[in-house]
This record gives C-alpha cells, sequence and structure tokens, in this order.
C-alpha cells in the first residue's frame, strides 16, 4: 500500500483528493455478496483536466507497413567539410580541437610553407611594380609593360590564394608592401558551422597536400545507412517516412534520402540512406540502430495509441470513458505500427478512451482493491 501511496503523492494533483468528494466518490461500491471496490474511476471532465487525462474517439485508421532493417549511424556529408592544406606546410599553431563548436571563419590552424614564402614575396613585388605602372598611365608606359605589370600582379595574387592565403590577408600583405611580413606563414579557417570530428595532427608536422587536418560536420542533422534485401529495397520509395530506434528505446524520425542501385558483394543487401534529425545530439557516428521503413498502408482498422494500453489482471486494457467514468476494458491487441497498435476486440468504433495519465488511473484503482482487502 506505502508504494501506491507514494506514486500518488507525485503526481501533478492529488487524484485521490480530487475525486473523492462526497457529490462525486472515486470509488463506487456494489455488493455482489461480500463487499469489494468497483473496477471503475469517476472522474469528471474538471477533474480530467486537472489531472491531465485526455481523451480521444476511436475511429478506423490506415496503419503504416513498415520493414525493419539493421543500421549505422554516419555523418550527414551534405552538411560536412574537410579543412586541407593545398601545398607542403609545417603545422605552426592549433587554433582549435576535437569536439570543438566552430562557426564560419573561425581559424582552425595556422600553417608555414617555403613556397608560400615565395608566392607572398612574389605578390609584393609585383603588386608594388603594378601600382607604379597604374600611376605613370598608358601615356607613358607601353601597353605590353602596362599589360605585363596587370598580369603579373593578378597572377602572384592568385597563388598565393590557391595556396591557401585569404583574400584578406593577402590584402593587408599588399597594403603594408613589407618583405618581412612573407614569412611563409598562413591560417586556414573553418568553411561552414559545426563540430570538429577530427584533427589528427599534431604542432611542428609537416603535412602535405590533401592531408585532412580538421574535418568539421553539422552534428544537428546525421545519416544513418540501413541495409535491405532486394526484396525489402524494391517495397520503398526515397522520402518515406522512417522511425529509427536505438539500443536504449529511443525513437527519432526521419525519412529515406537515397536508395543505393548496386548490390553489396559481401552482404547482398542494399543501402537506404535516411536522413535523422539531431537536433538534441543523441546519435553519434558509428553508432548501431534499426530503421523501421514505411512501405505503404494497411487497410483501415481500429487502433489505439500503444500508450494507452496497460497491463492489468494478467492481460491488456483500454479505459473506456462514459458518463464520467473511466473502465478497465480487456481488449485483443494486434500488429503495433509506430506508435499505434490495432485493437481486434474488446473495443468499437466511437468508443472513447483515455491516451494519457493511464498509470494514474491504474494506480488509483489497484490502491483502493488493496485498501477493500484490507
Amino acid at each position: 500500500m506505502s508504494f501506491f501511496n507514494t506514486c500518488l503523492k507525485t503526481l501533478p494533483v492529488m487524484a485521490a483528493l480530487v475525486l473523492s468528494t462526497p457529490s462525486t466518490p472515486a470509488f463506487a461500491q456494489e455488493d455482489h455478496g461480500e463487499e469489494h471496490a468497483e473496477n471503475l474511476v469517476r472522474m469528471s471532465a474538471s477533474q480530467r483536466r486537472q489531472n491531465g487525462v485526455q481523451t480521444m474517439t476511436i475511429t478506423p485508421r490506415a496503419l503504416a507497413m513498415e520493414i525493419s532493417a539493421p543500421g549505422e549511424v554516419g555523418l550527414d556529408l551534405y552538411k560536412t567539410s574537410q579543412v586541407t592544406p593545398r601545398i607542403s606546410a609545417q603545422v605552426i599553431t592549433r587554433h582549435a580541437r576535437l569536439g570543438d563548436a566552430v562557426t564560419l571563419n573561425a581559424p582552425l590552424v595556422t600553417l608555414s610553407s617555403v613556397e608560400m614564402a615565395s608566392a607572398q614575396g612574389d605578390l609584393i613585388v609585383t603588386a608594388r611594380e603594378w601600382d607604379r605602372v597604374k600611376k605613370l598611365g598608358r601615356k607613358v608606359v607601353s601597353d605590353r609593360r602596362y599589360v605585363e605589370a596587370q598580369v603579373a600582379a593578378q597572377q602572384a595574387r592568385a597563388k598565393v590564394l590557391a595556396f591557401g592565403m585569404t583574400t584578406s590577408a593577402a590584402n593587408k600583405l599588399v597594403r603594408l608592401a613589407d618583405a618581412s611580413k612573407a614569412t611563409g606563414a598562413f591560417t586556414l579557417y573553418a568553411r561552414q558551422n559545426g563540430t570538429i570530428m577530427r584533427d589528427d595532427f599534431v604542432v611542428g608536422e609537416i603535412v602535405d597536400p590533401g592531408r585532412v587536418l580538421f574535418e568539421i560536420t553539422d552534428e544537428r542533422s546525421v545519416w544513418v545507412d540501413a541495409r535491405l534485401s532486394a526484396d525489402d529495397a524494391s517495397a520503398i520509395i526515397a522520402g518515406a517516412p522512417v522511425r529509427i530506434s536505438t539500443s536504449a528505446g529511443s525513437e527519432f524520425a526521419g525519412k529515406v534520402l537515397q536508395l543505393h542501385h548496386e548490390i553489396d558483394e559481401t552482404t547482398r543487401t542494399l543501402a537506404a540512406r535516411i536522413e535523422v534529425s539531431n537536433t538534441q545530439d543523441a546519435l553519434h557516428a558509428g553508432q548501431f540502430v534499426t530503421a523501421f521503413i514505411e512501405a505503404g498502408k494497411t487497410n483501415p482498422v481500429l487502433a489505439v495509441p500503444q500508450e494507452a494500453v496497460t497491463l492489468m489482471n494478467g492481460g491488456n486494457h483500454v479505459f473506456v470513458l462514459k458518463d464520467n467514468t473511466l473502465t478497465p476494458e480487456p481488449v485483443l491487441t494486434g500488429a503495433a505500427r509506430g506508435n499505434w497498435v490495432e485493437i481486434k476486440s474488446g473495443l468499437k468504433r466511437g468508443d472513447e478512451i483515455a491516451i494519457s495519465q493511464i498509470f494514474l488511473l491504474k494506480s488509483l484503482i489497484l490502491k483502493s482493491s488493496i485498501g477493500d482487502e484490507h
């Protein structure tokens, strides 16, 4: 009895007090040869609102037919970028670390390169020469010299930009016109907002062109690659809704983004790429999950939300509302699809049932039953 008293104390509204007014008793008594608590809860509309008991009217509905498949969480490559050097360089300074949240254009790493130093020197020389030629004008210098100076300055600028300098850094170098600034140092910046997922390098290391120094992804969206048999894959279309379930029982909504058309030689399966919202950062690359992919609809059947069904006396029951009375009725359930479960018998179309605070209703009846025994 103490277990139920404790449960009731934690409820948002003290249901026992709400229901035990003289005009509306919480439980009715009937005499069938011995005194016992009737298997029902009396609760007016206002009391139901106070206790958060919501109801719905049962109507036939088409349930989603689903195909289950194992899957693995991966990065959303459409929202992922890699930061790499374009020339051989030495790592001078690290500005960010694995797991850091970075914003667009945030500095990540400073490098130094002999090639860059040479290119920076050429930029200063050609920019200075081009500035002098422009001031002299075409009336003083030949067209050939004018064009050559212009092209040389443009090519020198294009070279440092291609090597990895930013436009603002190149402009500053030209503006200072100081050869001592041509040190070969340059900084790489983030190309997007996101989280650093990879940073496999150390300060002082010489890195080659194309070496991935940072990988950044927007974790608010992830991909799940689900493995399907060829027959199952043929029943699925791009854009189909998907439920992703983890080993801990958490569920996430997604949709089929792409269907691969080449069978994996090892597993003999086809992959379906699923896009899943991950705003709570609950899914992580490498995590194994189960994907339930919608593959059509059933014929309309009577169905209720799964949270409306509760186990009592060894069987499934649903609380039916009639005349401000909630009575647990035994039901025979069928297939569960998504958050809905088919009701094969025990309810009929038009019945109004409770779909929330089921534990409260069940506790009230069990508490009364235990109290009646004592």
